[in-house]
């Protein structure tokens, strides 16, 4: 009888455990999954903010820069780029509109990058948006100036 007892048991315990599973779920990691696009459009590859940029690759990533460095740049990398078009860095200080660059993007692929000169009132918080033309946002880059 303890054999079959212990089996009633274990039977029990993973009905239990099924049912608990089931009703909660489990989380699944999305990151693998690449992002559905209409494949007529560039996809982002890349995008970071950096002190400088040499050779076409970004220099000194970072999130907080020093306005002693006198600039900083918005590096963005497509790929693929089916055909030629035209993105926008659009710069917010604080929450509000500071500059908007115009870029090409060229086939099969591309990186591109706007700068800004830094003065003194640029101290604070900053994000670019990186969009289409119709102005669907690719990803914001958020960064802060300090002294």
């Amino acid at each position: 009888m303890g054999t079959k007892y212990n089996l009633y048991i274990f039977i029990f315990v993973l009905i239990c455990c099924n049912l608990f599973l089931a009703s909660h779920g489990l989380p699944q990691n999305n990151q693998d999954t690449p992002p559905t696009r209409d494949s007529k459009e560039p996809v982002l590859d890349n995008a970071v903010m950096c002190e400088k940029i040499k050779d076409f690759t970004p220099k000194n990533r970072a999130v907080i820069f020093s306005i002693q460095i006198g600039q900083v740049s918005c590096f963005t990398s497509f790929d693929p780029v089916p055909k030629k078009t035209f993105i926008y860095h659009k710069w917010f200080h604080n929450d509000k509109p500071s500059t908007k660059k115009k870029l090409t993007l060229q086939p099969p692929r591309w990186a591109t990058y706007s700068t800004i000169q830094l003065r003194e009132t640029d101290k604070g918080h900053w994000r670019v948006e990186i969009t289409d033309q119709k102005g669907n946002i690719f990803h914001t880059v958020r960064f802060t100036i300090t002294d």
